[in-house]
């Protein structure tokens, strides 16, 4: 079972013809509103991609708390620890030009009143913890420490580029971040910028599997015992990227809770990554298990030689 512990949102997104400079308005089209936040995102997609799953986290008790939450139950997601707040749900404002790339302006709100203590009782030797620093850093170490407490498997999304102790990052078992979260940990960690150098120094600093995102260009990774990989995600036409590094951790997580190796992790994530990326919006295009399977079957995944 995948327990994750993250944010909850909804995404106002806006298809607009250039993503603005510093300082400068862009006018586009229509806006539309998705469920978002990174917790729940990659709490479905870890369900589509046939991992059982139960979400800790909070909403508002207005309106757009039943959008932050639309889809998840009927994917077989368990929300009984997704509490109401006071406080507003959270809020995420997105700017899509033509060829998918975004910009993302968010509010905490109600995700602030997540708590970890929510977590007891639910993880232990089988279970799978994924969080993300979105959640705030000291929530996030608290989640960590009491999953490595408890014997669960913890996979971390460093997003965003919060600092985190050592202690924590040494409790993680599979560490993801994209290249300029890499880039900012590893100034902060003082490690190498590359991504595939940060991934073997991290990797081998703390004794996790590393994963590097690198958007359309896919990813690189390491593992403790100095393997490192370089994967290219299947080519689509791509629409809008919002999710799309979601739906590759969901996906990721999944396989490696139900015992896939490391490699086959990566090409579902890659799969599901991809997939995610041809139609408007984070959740509503992911993909299911059969097709993320079928395609991670053509994708290309090279290691190195050590």
């Amino acid at each position: 079972m995948i327990v994750v512990f993250g944010t909850l949102n909804v995404d106002l997104v806006t298809a607009v013809p250039r993503l603005p400079r510093p300082g400068e308005g862009v006018k586009g089209g229509d806006h539309q509103a998705f469920p978002g936040g990174k917790g729940g995102n990659q709490a479905l997609a870890a369900a589509l991609a046939g991992a059982r799953v139960r979400l800790v986290g909070a909403v508002g008790d207005d309106a757009f708390g039943s959008v932050a939450l639309a889809g998840l139950a009927e994917a077989g997601v368990d929300l009984s620890t997704v509490v109401r707040s006071d406080r507003p749900t959270g809020l995420q404002t997105i700017a899509v030009d033509p060829s998918g790339e975004n910009q993302m302006v968010g509010s905490t709100g109600a995700n602030g009143d997540a708590r970890p203590e929510a977590l007891g009782g639910l993880l232990g030797p089988g279970v799978t913890l994924l969080t993300q620093t979105s959640i705030g850093a000291r929530a996030v170490e608290a989640a960590i420490t009491a999953a490595r407490f408890a014997g669960a498997r913890v996979i971390l999304n460093a997003a965003p580029a919060e600092a985190l102790t050592e202690t924590a990052l040494t409790a993680v078992d599979v560490l993801v971040a994209n290249e300029p979260e890499a880039k900012a940990h590893a100034a902060r960690l003082g490690l190498p910028a590359e991504p595939a150098a940060f991934a073997r120094a991290a990797a081998a600093r703390f004794m996790a599997d590393v994963v590097v995102t690198l958007g359309a260009a896919g990813l690189v990774a390491a593992t403790p015992e100095g393997r490192s990989f370089a994967g290219r995600p299947p080519p689509v036409v791509a629409v809008d990227g919002t999710g799309a590094g979601d739906a590759l951790i969901g996906a990721l997580a999944a396989a490696l809770d139900r015992g896939s190796d490391f490699e086959a992790a990566l090409k579902d994530g890659l799969a599901a990554g991809a997939l995610a990326t041809r139609t408007t919006g984070a959740r509503t295009s992911f993909a299911d298990a059969t097709e993320i399977r079928r395609t991670a079957a053509g994708v290309d995944l090279t290691e190195d030689a050590p």
